[in-house]
């Protein structure tokens, strides 16, 4: 008895074997990759502890423009669309709000007009 379906794998991907979307494109991409090998050849130039630092600086940026993704980015975005969730929320509950003052407001008018 054959199984003719392909079994799925139980671990879909791993954090080494996933391809992120790219994020960095056009000119941002470019200036990454032009920012990353002057930073990295002012660096070598430099040398010392602050040379190896814009070196590493560089090699970010550089690798930056060669994937098109950055992480950073991601988690930015990621930020900006939690905060326009959040208002969302925030405006639909002012709405409900508003809503339930303006019947509250009905429903004591209605009673002061049946007591008095």
């Amino acid at each position: 008895m054959s199984d003719s379906k392909t079994q799925r794998p139980i671990i879909e991907s791993t954090p080494f074997q996933s391809h992120p979307t790219q994020n960095v494109q056009g000119w941002e991409r470019i200036g990454s990759l032009a920012g990353g090998v002057v930073m990295m050849g002012k660096g070598l130039r430099r040398g010392g502890i602050f040379g190896l630092i814009q070196v590493a600086i560089g090699g970010v940026a550089l690798a930056r423009g060669i994937s098109g993704h950055s992480s950073l980015k991601d988690k930015l975005d990621q930020g900006r669309q939690e905060m326009n969730s959040i208002r969302t929320k925030i405006e639909r509950a002012g709405e409900e709000l508003k809503n339930l003052k303006t019947k509250a407001e009905v429903a004591a008018e209605k009673a002061t007009k049946t007591t008095g």
